[in-house]
């Protein structure tokens, strides 16, 4: 059986590699239901550039590893799992500052933060 983000992941391949439909992933995003990383009931996040990035991944394992890079052993990291479509409508434009959502994406640089979950 396919990983629920396992199609997710392919459409972000084939961007990254120049081809596929950007409509296609942005339609993938809003149908995948994203495991993002949590403490104290609120959603990580990191600043780039700028910009606050909320981190989502496609996989289960990515979790496990994000968790072990970026936990503080105080407290533990845990997970929420969110439609894309409730990420891309309404968590990231919720700052009320440049945000956006990073899907499987490379540790950013900056120190982690969370936002408040609505």
């Amino acid at each position: 059986m396919e990983q629920p983000g396992t199609a997710l992941a392919e459409r972000i391949a084939e961007r990254r590699a120049g081809a596929g439909d950007p409509r296609a992933l942005v339609g993938e995003t809003r149908r995948t239901v994203l495991p993002v990383p949590s403490v104290d009931g609120r959603l990580w996040s990191a600043r780039s550039g700028g910009v606050r990035w909320v981190c989502a991944f496609t996989d289960e394992a990515a979790p496990a590893r994000f968790a072990l890079h970026h936990g503080s052993g105080e407290r533990p990291v845990e997970y929420a799992a969110l439609p894309g479509a409730r990420l891309v409508d309404e968590i990231v434009p919720g700052p009320g500052e440049p945000a956006g959502l990073a899907v499987t994406a490379p540790a950013l640089r900056g120190a982690g933060k969370t936002l408040q979950e609505k």
